[in-house]
């Protein structure tokens, strides 16, 4: 639980939203990489209804009785929750809050690899769009990549776009599988950023401070991360739920910096330090375009802010995403 302290002209903006939210039967679903002022919930005085990573969102997201979503994150998660509600409507304050990793990759360069591979089970990390998607067997979330991964009788898998994750995760597949993973060499420009030297450099300052790493870093900083460190390398909830657990008070984080706003107000008590990249995609999603959104409900505006998926694209990507909820 995120809980912050916000001048007037922040309470103005909530007060505003909340009674917009009420007026036009919306909701907010935030993403664990929003900024904090639009991670704070509705009980606590914020906007969100929901906050949470990848997965959270998109179980969240076949819950939503209300008429329309507003997707506090980037623009391949609003598309996910559309595909999970084609009867809703489903926007998303800046329609250029994109993502690195999910434009590394097209629906066309899958299937030019399934060309090369054929009857090679496709897996997606649901950092793609939904066209991507659609060409695809199955998403994933870091949460439950692994699982996924295992279930195949396949004994090699396709594994889309984030090459490092790929190789985090194939290394453990490999020792507990045996199965072998073609990747694809997309990036996470945020994540590609913590390098074995920076995280060297922080462990050196904290000696006494535990490791959090996302999947998505590259596989020679893990390996100098866990030198002489404990920690964990999962996915967000993975991290949340090792600090909770850990008896430490003061650990080094290898991932967006606003999430480590969203663990210092979980755990008050504990030290988080992180050089501070933030995703400028997440960024562009701020309280002001929320409330411009919401003010465009029942407007010709609402077109600059809707999430539409063409019809074929959004039933075949159901199936995967489907897929990936399965195992949630």
């Amino acid at each position: 639980m995120l809980i912050e302290t916000h001048p007037p002209a922040i309470q103005e903006l909530y007060s505003a939203i909340r009674k917009l939210k009420q007026e036009k039967d919306a909701v907010v679903l935030a993403h664990y990489y929003m900024s904090p002022e639009l991670q704070l919930t509705e009980k606590d005085g914020g906007i969100a209804d929901f906050i949470g990573d990848s997965l959270g969102l998109s179980v969240e997201a076949t819950k939503v009785k209300a008429k329309h979503i507003i997707f506090c994150g980037v623009k391949f998660m609003a598309e996910t929750a559309k595909v999970l509600n084609p009867d809703k409507q489903v926007l998303i304050p800046d329609k250029e809050a994109g993502c690195s990793l999910a434009s590394s990759i097209t629906a066309e360069d899958v299937l030019e690899l399934k060309r090369k591979h054929p009857g090679v089970p496709v897996i997606a990390y649901v950092n793609t769009y939904a066209e991507t998607k659609a060409e695809c067997d199955i998403c994933c979330t870091s949460r439950n990549a692994l699982a996924i991964a295992r279930s195949f009788d396949s004994d090699t898998l396709i594994f889309i776009p984030d090459v490092y994750m790929g190789q985090n995760l194939q290394q453990k597949i490999e020792a507990e599988t045996g199965k072998k993973l073609i990747l694809w060499h997309g990036t996470c420009e945020v994540h590609e950023q913590f390098t074995g030297l920076s995280m060297e450099m922080m462990k050196k300052a904290n000696p006494d401070a535990e490791v959090l790493l996302h999947w998505e870093v590259p596989k020679e900083t893990v390996a100098t991360s866990f030198c002489e460190a404990k920690g964990v390398l999962g996915s967000t909830n993975d991290i949340l739920r090792y600090v909770g657990e850990s008896h430490a008070k003061k650990f080094i984080l290898a991932s967006e910096c606003d999430l480590g706003a969203t663990l210092k107000g979980m755990y008050p008590d504990k030290e988080f330090i992180t050089p501070c990249f933030k995703c400028p995609y997440m960024k562009k999603i701020t309280l002001q375009n929320t409330l411009a959104t919401l003010q465009a409900i029942g407007t010709p505006d609402a077109a600059k802010y809707d999430i539409s998926i063409p019809e074929e694209i959004m039933h075949k990507a159901y199936i995967p995403i489907k897929r990936m909820l399965d195992f949630a």
